[in-house]
């Protein structure tokens, strides 16, 4: 290929590139680490509907991101975040981020292990049968993996860790996992970092999900409402204990004294007939579970052998189940 030939790509490509930083305001990083032309043009085939992605020289790639940054300042935090063996993947504006992320993960293929590749898991070697003839056998001696000889064929008498992550795959290994036909690792387009409308994130923020966050935000307005009702000062959060809880300090004075308003009607009339309380504590108390449920039975013959007229305590501790509790409100 010519000076000139080579030239035209470059711009070609450099053109390409600045459009799509134009176009697509959604961007995923991904590492592309033993991924083969074959198995990227799949993966390219199987999201064309979703996203366009873009592989080459990361300098070509930052010069035109920087020269993008020019007008468009928020796309700067990603340039240093290229480097190594990575890829682009330009999101079209009307699909979604995390979809797209699922079906890049989602497209891998299993490989055997080369020697010099540094090993992304770790690769154990189940015991068993081989079906390798007995003349291996010093080729597991070599590698301290033991064996024994059964029905004329090599068997693994327990599992071999061969390989940890990080390990870097040796000639021997690689040879013995290649004659035992194990793929051991499996290669994907993993995402390293996401970008969409000026902000950069880390991938696995696409997991949230709405009822993780609903759930996080009820945490945060628990906190602070028990942070409100520690130190006495009110919040929109602790405003519906706190009236609950003045509420409940007003049925007790109620049920005190002589004085009556008109929410402590019922309790008051509730407490003169204590066959009525005991029905309706025996009816707070029996819950779905099972415990509840065998605690009222259980105590149900030893509550009716005591006194009518035993004194007023007894009555106002059994009011628990009849007003609830803070945690509840």
């Amino acid at each position: 290929m010519s000076g000139g030939e080579k030239s035209q790509r470059k711009q070609t490509y450099y053109a390409r590139l600045q459009k799509l930083l134009k176009d697509y305001n959604k961007i995923l990083l991904v590492s592309a680490d033993n991924i083969g032309s074959f198995h990227l043009q799949k993966i390219r085939q199987s999201i064309r509907k979703e996203a366009v992605i873009l592989m080459g020289k990361n300098t070509m790639i930052r010069k035109a991101m920087r020269q993008h940054a020019s007008e468009h300042p928020e796309i700067e935090p990603l340039i240093p975040h290229v480097y190594g063996n990575i890829g682009l993947v330009f999101v079209k504006n009307d699909s979604d981020i995390a979809t797209t992320r699922s079906l890049l993960t989602g497209y891998k293929i299993e490989a055997f292990a080369k020697a010099g590749v540094i090993a992304p898991s770790d690769v154990i070697v189940p015991k068993g049968d081989t079906g390798m003839d007995p003349g291996k056998t010093n080729f597991f001696q070599a590698l301290s993996i033991q064996t024994k000889i059964a029905k004329g064929k090599i068997e693994i008498s327990n599992d071999v860790h061969l390989l940890k992550k990080g390990d870097k795959v040796s000639a021997s290994a690689a040879a013995l996992l290649q004659m035992l036909g194990i793929k051991p690792f499996i290669y994907r387009l993993d995402t390293l970092k996401a970008y969409e409308n000026g902000s950069i994130f880390d991938p696995s923020l696409l997991d949230t999900t709405d009822s993780d966050v609903l759930n996080r935000f009820r945490t945060g307005i628990s906190r602070i409402a028990a942070l409100s009702l520690s130190i006495g000062y009110p919040t929109v959060a602790s405003l519906p204990h706190e009236v609950s809880n003045g509420y409940k300090n007003l049925l007790a004075i109620s049920v005190a004294t002589s004085y009556t308003f008109k929410g402590s009607e019922a309790i008051k009339k509730l407490l003169s007939d204590p066959e009525a309380l005991k029905a309706a504590q025996a009816a707070a108390t029996s819950t779905p579970a099972a415990g509840g449920a065998g605690g009222a039975a259980a105590g149900g013959a030893e509550d009716d052998k005591k006194d009518d007229k035993k004194g007023s305590d007894d009555d106002v501790g059994g009011m628990g189940g009849l007003f609830g509790d803070d945690e509840g409100f």
